[in-house]
Order: structure tokens, then C-alpha cells, then sequence
């Protein structure tokens, strides 16, 4: 069994492979990404999925929650963060990064009321948000091509495959049981959607190609935390620090995490 499941995981990574690699679009191709007809199609679908679910979710969300509660969830959930960012600031050897990181997640857990309340952040500890995408590019594992994940949005082909540890990484991940961390992953999802409501906004406003604004940001940003510069490549120098974080990255964590 163990065999014929390997081999059914085997085939379904080159089918996707194939069909991306059927996707590219030639010469004429952004180089960063090649397959773009795939992407879009994927964009599509997550613009519809989030039109017709995500957004009217969060919009409710915000009408009904107090702000003081939203602002509640979003220090909880970003308590949790830095535990899994002060991991791989260590694993990228970024000693004073892992003890902030470490320090704010103990001062919030204990004196925040289980991070409701960001008191390391009054008392100046600033946050460095890592993960393991980054702690590759750390290591020199190159980028790779834009790719658009259903559901998750905007990533690229290393922090795809950096994705399985950073799940495993989410301290949510150890709550059980399942229905608990299922409803976590869901207040979560809706509580990120909430915040990137005016972002989307604006973006519907202003930008003349969605996919292309949308995607070219991304690339710029998340390129820029690790370079030198916004327009830095990731793999030329992956040790300078730069704390922006991508603004049109969805991050639906509940789907991959739900279990039965």
C-alpha cells in the first residue's frame, strides 16, 4: 500500500509538471513567469472562490466583531507567528532575530492574556516575520518561477515546496482536537482576509491587469526581503534583512490544514 501510495504521489507531481510545462508560453514569456495561461486560469478561479465566500465572510466579520476584538485575533494568530519565525531565524543563523522573536512570543503568551495583547510590541521588540521559504533562500535554493497556488494565491515554486514544513511549523497544527484546530484555521483565514479588504480595494480600483499588478508586486516584495533592494534577486543575497511582507498574499490556511 505504502508502495502504490508513493507511486500515486509520484504521478500526480509529474502530471502537474506536465501540465505546467505545458503552460509556458515561449520566448515571448515573462522569464519569471513562465507559466502565466496556468496562473491566470488559477487566479481566476481564487477571484471567484473569494468574491463568492471569502470576501462577504470577512466583510461580516468586520461588521459584527468590535475592533478591539479583531485586533484580539490578529495578535493571537500573529503570537504564533513568531514562534515559528524565531525556528527559522535560527536555522538561518540570524541569532538576534530568533531572540526577539522568541522574546515576544514569551512576554505575549504570558503577559499578553495568550497573545491577545501585543505587549512586546509596546515595549519596542520589533517582529520579524520568517518562514521557511526564506530560510531556504537563505541557503541559496534559487526562487524558481511565479506560481499560483488554488486557494493560497501568489507564491513561487521554492516557497511552495517550503509549504508542508511551514504547516507543520503553525503551532495550530498541535491543537486537538481536530474540529478545535479546524475552527482556528478558519478564524485565522477569515481574520487575514479582513485585513486585506481595503488592499483588494484599492487593487480592483486601480490596477488596469489585476493578474499582472498583482503578481509583479509579489515578486518585488517578497524579492526585496532578502535582497539588497526591491529589485534585488533573492539568490544574490539572501542575508539582508527586510521586513516588508507581501500585501496581495492571501494565505487561506484552513484549507490544507482541515482534517477528518
Amino acid at each position: 500500500m505504502k508502495r502504490r501510495a508513493a507511486r500515486a504521489a509520484w504521478a500526480g507531481a509529474l502530471a502537474v509538471f506536465a501540465l505546467l510545462s505545458g503552460c509556458a508560453t515561449g520566448p515571448s514569456a515573462n522569464p519569471r513567469d513562465p507559466f502565466e495561461p496556468f496562473n491566470r486560469s488559477v487566479s481566476k478561479f481564487n477571484d471567484a472562490v473569494d468574491d463568492a465566500v471569502l470576501k462577504p465572510v470577512a466583510t461580516a466579520y468586520v461588521k459584527v466583531t468590535p475592533a478591539v476584538a479583531r485586533t484580539g485575533v490578529s495578535n493571537f494568530f500573529g503570537n504564533l507567528g513568531d514562534a515559528w519565525s524565531a525556528v527559522n531565524s535560527v536555522l538561518q543563523l540570524h541569532g538576534q532575530d530568533a531572540a526577539e522573536s522568541a522574546m515576544r512570543f514569551s512576554f505575549n503568551t504570558v503577559f499578553g492574556l495568550g497573545g491577545l495583547l501585543d505587549i512586546a510590541g509596546e515595549a519596542g521588540i520589533p517582529r520579524h516575520k520568517e518562514d521557511f521559504g526564506r530560510t531556504l533562500a537563505r541557503w541559496g535554493v534559487p526562487t524558481g518561477p511565479y506560481l499560483v497556488l488554488p486557494l493560497l494565491g501568489p507564491s513561487t515554486v521554492r516557497d511552495t515546496a517550503a509549504l508542508p514544513v511551514d504547516w507543520q511549523g503553525n503551532l495550530i497544527s498541535r491543537v486537538n482536537p481536530a474540529t478545535d484546530r479546524n475552527e482556528l484555521y478558519l478564524l485565522q483565514t477569515v481574520s487575514t482576509r479582513a485585513s486585506l479588504l481595503r488592499a483588494s480595494a484599492l487593487l480592483d480600483e486601480a490596477a488596469l491587469d489585476k493578474y499582472s499588478f498583482t503578481r509583479d508586486i509579489f515578486l518585488q516584495v517578497r524579492g526585496g526581503r532578502v535582497g539588497s533592494g526591491p529589485d534585488a534577486d533573492t539568490d544574490q543575497n539572501p542575508t539582508q534583512q527586510n521586513q516588508n511582507v507581501p500585501l496581495f498574499k492571501w494565505n487561506f490556511p484552513s484549507f490544507p490544514g482541515l482534517s477528518r
